[in-house]
């Protein structure tokens, strides 16, 4: 939860943060059973991350901040969405489960990157604007509360894409 006073800028970065040590710490270790925990904790703060930006963060910031910074990162959590999927739906040990949270993590550093970019990034873009980050923060806040007592209670969802368009794909033969 945000501190008192904590603008939405400064509570997306903790987040940030946390699921960047989260990462790390998953790459420590070699454990299924830990590999396993931490991959639904890295799996459930990104929903909830993704979440509170669509739903809160970005519309604050639509017509403010130029359009393809934010066109680009509702396509990057879409990207991310789709990693997250297999993630979930998978098991440590199995093949690619470890790759594929690599690559997870390679999407968000590189997400998080463009949001935090000293002078052009999202960020540093959104406190050039006349949006309230603390009022803003305060919502998000709260959101990301109820969001994570809903998927205590409920389990995480499956995530939503919503830049994507459904299309076919063949699935080939297992890599062996």
């Amino acid at each position: 939860m945000a501190k008192s006073g904590q603008d939405a800028i400064a509570l997306l970065k903790a987040d940030h943060r946390a699921v960047e040590a989260l990462f790390e710490e998953f790459d420590a270790t070699s454990s299924k059973p830990k590999q396993k925990k931490l991959a639904t904790q890295i799996c459930t703060e990104l929903v909830i991350h993704t979440m509170i930006e669509e739903e809160l963060f970005y519309p604050a910031l639509k017509g403010k901040i130029d359009d393809d910074t934010l066109d680009e990162a509702y396509v990057e959590h879409d990207g991310a969405k789709l990693m997250i999927g297999q993630i979930i739906n998978g098991e440590p040990g199995e093949d690619f489960f470890e790759a594929k949270v690599t690559v997870l993590s390679e999407e968000i550093d590189h997400h998080v990157e463009e949001e935090e970019r000293p002078k052009e990034g999202m960020f540093a873009q959104a406190r050039d604007t006349d949006v309230d980050l603390v009022a803003l923060g305060a919502a998000m806040a709260e959101r990301k509360a109820a969001l994570k007592k809903e998927f205590d209670a409920n389990g995480l969802p499956t995530p939503k894409a919503r830049t994507l368009s459904a299309v076919e794909i063949e699935l080939g033969e297992p890599v062996a």
